[in-house]
């Protein structure tokens, strides 16, 4: 048995290191998709383009200006004339935010009164809005601070000091690349076993493993242990160009970081076997591995929190295997978890997986009788 396993394994691994495309669809796309997403898809807002509106022309009033220009948030300010200019400048989408600095701002300073700014910002963009605020009050707080010790104005001594636990410079590509390390890995399993039984097909030598000596559980198994093995190969490239080229931190356990891959990966497995199963050509397959691989990257938290998502939608989540595995990834990257927490997401992955490839193995079962 295990023998003519052994032979359709390395088959398998032949056919995809001959095949020009397989060879690239493995090794360029990923690659690609790491650096992008690793410094492209993040949330930090950078060089944004504002708008000043400047009334006052006032000591007071220059000066917090040039606090704005010597942000390293806004390097691009545009400086506008008239109130008759905000509104085309948001409108059509010149700059997220105008600071309006009205005309009694260093007056109202000098005479100790409160003086008030103006911040207009473009709704359409509400993550970005949002954090150009937030950055717009850390600059107006600075600023409020600074002037009421110079003017000797009698404050309160205390002072708030944020720490960042895990990732204390706050970089984005910490955060990213060991999500992309599930994220990727499961692109390129879905993609080797949906694609699998496909090209047998399209190739014709489908029918030969019909009539060779293998029953359908030893092709299924020998389908699926190529993937897995390419699965894990690929999140081991992740981890190295991850840590030793990005920088990226990995404190945790490597036995822990490799057993939650294989059951991750084997869990995914049973899903590209089963759209293999029913696809009757190549392209087919990839329609339905896309069809599936958009949900579960959208309902696993990568992008927004699980929380934030409908009361309906959340329950989705728990049959989703990445959700687990991002948990996993992100802790043993920057937190070093401890094992009963990786065991604890482990499980439920292994359960998805049992389900996944029992459903896959009776499926294409029927499909071979």
């Amino acid at each position: 048995m295990w023998h003519r396993i052994l032979a359709l394994i390395i088959k398998e691994f032949t056919v995809v290191w001959r095949d020009k495309r397989s060879r690239f669809v493995l090794v360029v796309p990923p690659l690609i998709q790491l650096f992008i997403f690793s410094f492209a898809a993040t949330l930090d807002v950078k060089d944004v383009p504002i708008g000043i509106l400047n009334l006052d022309n006032g000591e007071k009033g220059i000066e917090l200006v040039e606090r704005f220009m010597g942000s390293p948030f806004f390097s691009r300010i545009v400086f506008l004339k008239g109130e008759e200019e905000i509104a085309p400048f948001i409108n059509t989408m010149q700059g997220i935010m105008v600071v309006l600095i009205d005309q009694q701002f260093s007056r109202n300073l000098d005479a100790k009164k409160p003086a008030d700014i103006m911040l207009i910002l473009d709704g359409r963009r509400s993550n970005s809005a949002q954090i150009i605020a937030g950055y717009t009050s850390n600059i107006v707080n600075t600023y409020n601070n600074d002037y009421t010790r110079q003017a000797n104005i009698k404050q309160q001594n205390s002072t708030l000091i944020a720490r960042n636990w895990f990732n204390p410079n706050l970089m984005y590509y910490w955060f990213n690349v060991p999500s992309l390390s599930g994220i990727l890995t499961l692109m390129i399993g879905l993609v080797i076993t949906s694609l699998s039984v496909s090209r047998e097909k399209e190739i014709g030598t489908f029918d030969q493993l019909l009539v060779s000596p293998l029953s359908p559980y030893e092709i299924l198994i020998g389908k699926t242990i190529p993937a897995i093995l390419i699965g894990m190969i690929e999140a081991t490239v992740i981890l190295v160009i991850g840590t030793f080229v990005l920088g990226v931190p990995f404190r945790g356990s490597l036995p822990l970081f490799y057993l939650s891959v294989f059951v991750f990966v084997t869990s995914i497995v049973g899903v590209g076997l089963f759209i293999s199963s029913i696809a009757q050509t190549q392209q087919q397959a990839t329609l339905g591995s896309s069809v599936f691989m958009a949900p579960a990257v959208m309902l696993s938290g990568f992008a927004t929190p699980i929380e934030n998502m409908p009361t309906w939608l959340q329950p989705v989540t728990y049959f989703i295997p990445l959700r687990y595995y991002l948990v996993i990834a992100r802790g043993l990257f920057l937190k070093d978890i401890p094992a009963h927490i990786v065991f604890a997401n482990i499980w439920p992955m292994a359960l998805i997986g049992c389900a996944t490839l029992l459903t896959a193995g009776w499926f294409f079962r029927r499909r071979l009788e």
